[in-house]
């Protein structure tokens, strides 16, 4: 991969270990965090310690966001943080492993707090990491950057996500399904130690600390008066609130109400990923010429419609479709978010605002996973409306329905009132979904082969370091 992405060398082949620190990542989730709610369900999980499952450990590893920025400011540096919470995180994959299976009758207890330990490990190196990479990203190059990293990590995961899943659905059809669990976490771990090498290679500025900022109580007031970062985060927050009464849930409808097999639900959540590696280079250079914002509004209101298309159908080639659409939103979502969050937060203050950020959005995914539990426990079957009966194969489909009408009331209330800030084109949504929508995915996939090829310009500023 010889894309110039910095002029300056060091900050160049820092930016490239983050690339394949974000592959290694990539493994690592699709081989084995993908699989975490299908983990639990082999120990008899409920539909409420799903819930739990998908959120405690989100929010109880965000609270560790503040200790890493605090920690930040005692040490001095970020790398050190950051390497040791992948060091951690890699770790962790022994206990998961193992303590469900020596104490069985534990086993979603044990597996729950391990997967707390496992989140709050990689939540002490996201501030540091969300610092480090601010600083050396170039912001003109931002959206593409980031697109182009997180396209080969999508498309890494998408690879570990079938071969996992495939691995699954031998073991099972052998009757060792157990045995392929222990396999593709064994191969999440030792991703992660991948991972951890990566980042241990990039370059950490000097003088530069991700450092806890707490202002007065009368500072806190006036900002949180006249913030656009508070409005954002409460935006993103409610989203993912309405968001996580749903999201935890679609695994408990696959593998125990549709009883599909690993191979089908492994084709089902791979096609999110699959699509997300063809339309990232596209939603980020939209991204870097029409500004964050409108991509955020185009997608924000597509997304009440996602959990709404799961009621029509439970045909296996429907819901890959319905996985099509919703890799394509989520995409634009996602990375116009995140671009979004380093365009607002001053570079000085990233730390402190990304762990409050974080934290915030972590209890909404908490809140939003146990409601989403709760009525998967209550909500009838089978509801009389105006002498019309419906009846649902599964209680979930209410689940479903609930999520997308919050994420519709989230979205109505707050994307209107978001505003760009920073210089961008303008456009209508209109254009922009023509714009969005036309990308060819073969072209796009051989650009990227071709633009990694080696370059052999005599001025190329990285000729003499390969």
């Amino acid at each position: 991969m010889s894309h110039i992405y910095s002029k300056d060398p060091v900050i160049d082949r820092s930016l490239r270990h983050s690339v394949r620190d974000g592959v290694a990542y990539s493994v690592m989730a699709g081989a084995g965090e993908t699989y975490f709610s299908a983990y639990a369900l082999l120990f008899g999980a409920s539909t409420a310690q799903i819930g739990i499952l998908a959120s405690l450990p989100l929010l109880l590893g965000a609270m560790v966001q503040p200790f890493s920025a605090w920690l930040g400011r005692r040490i001095g540096a970020r790398k050190g943080i950051i390497v040791t919470g992948a060091c951690l995180q890699a770790s962790l994959w022994i206990p998961l492993i193992v303590l469900p299976i020596v104490f069985g009758n534990a086993a979603v207890g044990l597996l729950i707090t391990v997967i707390v330990l496992y989140h709050a490990a990689a939540n002490l190196t996201a501030p540091q990491w969300n610092s480090l990479m601010g600083d050396l990203v170039p912001p003109r190059r931002r959206g593409r950057y980031f697109a182009r990293r997180t396209r080969l990590a999508s498309a890494t995961a998408f690879v570990a996500l079938l071969g996992a899943g495939a691995m699954l659905y031998v073991f099972s059809r052998l009757g060792m399904t157990l045995t392929g669990y222990i396999g593709i976490f064994a191969i999440a771990g030792l991703a992660r130690w991948a991972s951890a090498y990566h980042l241990s290679r990039m370059y950490d500025p000097p003088g530069k600390v991700a450092a806890l900022d707490l202002p007065h109580f009368s500072e806190w007031r006036r900002r949180l008066r006249n913030s656009p970062f508070v409005r954002f985060s409460i935006f993103f927050a409610l989203m993912q609130f309405s968001v996580a009464i749903a999201s935890p849930f679609f695994t408990v409808y696959m593998l125990r109400d549709l009883d599909l097999n690993y191979l089908e639900f492994t084709a089902i959540a791979s096609m999110s990923v699959l699509i997300q590696f063809l339309t990232l280079n596209t939603w980020g250079r939209l991204g870097d010429v029409f500004g964050n914002r409108i991509v955020l509004v185009l997608t924000g209101f597509m997304m009440p419609l996602l959990p709404g298309l799961w009621l029509l159908s439970a045909q296996l080639w429907y819901l890959m479709l319905v996985q099509v659409a919703a890799g394509f939103v989520w995409a634009g979502f996602s990375l116009s978010g995140g671009n979004f969050l380093y365009d607002l937060v001053p570079a000085e203050k990233r730390a402190s605002y990304m762990a409050a950020h974080n934290l915030l959005t972590g209890a909404g995914i908490f809140l939003g996973a146990l409601l989403g539990g709760y009525l998967g426990q209550i909500l009838p079957q089978q509801a009389h409306l105006a002498g019309i009966s419906l009846r649902w194969d599964s209680a979930l489909l209410g689940v479903f329905l609930v999520s997308g009408l919050a994420r519709l009331t989230v979205a109505g209330l707050f994307l209107r009132r978001i505003r760009e800030v920073r210089p961008a084109r303008p456009t209508s949504v209109s254009h922009l979904i023509f714009r969005a929508t036309r990308f060819n995915a073969l072209a796009g996939f051989v650009y990227d082969v071709v633009s990694s090829r080696p370059r052999q310009d005599a001025d190329s500023p990285h000729r003499k370091h390969r």
